[in-house]
């Protein structure tokens, strides 16, 4: 069973699957404390929050509501809904927290490809055909380590940006584990001008690439 915030189908705005239609399982409870975050009310995982499937795919502003659901009731409200994507994004909260195995199995299962966007602070328990984003959470309020393992399976890393040093920090995580043929997006927190201008240097500087969090420019989820 998965403890579930929210669900819903949009585009995908970030990194490498960016455009593609997807649906978004947002996963309750995160430790790691990124003051920037903007899903804060996926932190807390509280037994008296808990409600319906139902309830949870009514709600219309970010709660931190959460229903419990299996892999076979997640497919089942999929097709309820009537959603169309075939990509699936697995993200929170911190979805690594939890076991990954059995809803990816069952996504893939049911034809569906999968994604999981992580701080690469737990260890990534899924299948090795789900494409893996690590947006590496560095010197964190929660004191969690960027795992070495995580990394490893990352597919791609997508790293927030606001000024040099988080750039300073990517460089000598990426030097620290050996990562430099990694695939490497920067993305400037919340659209600012500043963070938007160091993040294309950037790219330019080192070949990396840019994810500029198209869907909050279109103004969707």
């Amino acid at each position: 069973m998965y403890q579930v915030n929210e669900v819903f189908q949009t585009i995908q705005g970030e990194g490498r699957y960016t455009g593609k239609p997807s649906i978004f399982v947002r996963l309750q409870g995160c430790p790691v404390g990124c003051s920037w975050c903007d899903t804060k009310h996926t932190w807390t995982l509280d037994p008296e929050l808990k409600t319906s499937p139902e309830a949870m795919l009514a709600k219309r502003s970010d709660t931190p509501a959460w229903a419990e659901l299996s892999p076979l009731q997640l497919l089942a409200l999929f097709a309820a809904e009537g959603y169309q994507a075939r990509h699936v994004v697995i993200t929170g909260g911190e979805p690594c927290l939890y076991d990954l195995y059995p809803l990816c199995e069952a996504l893939h299962q049911a034809g569906y490809s999968t994604q999981i966007e992580t701080s690469g602070t737990f260890e990534v328990k899924a299948p090795d055909s789900t494409w893996v984003t690590v947006s590496p959470k560095i010197n964190m309020p929660g004191g969690y380590k960027v795992l070495a393992s995580a990394l490893a399976r990352a597919n791609e890393i997508k790293h927030p940006v606001a000024m040099q040093k988080h750039i300073e920090e990517l460089q000598a995580l990426l030097s620290e584990h050996q990562l430099q043929d990694k695939l490497v997006y920067l993305q400037p927190i919340s659209q600012q001008k500043r963070a938007t201008e160091l993040a294309m240097a950037s790219c330019i500087a080192n070949n990396w690439q840019l994810s500029v969090q198209v869907h909050k420019y279109l103004g969707i989820e």
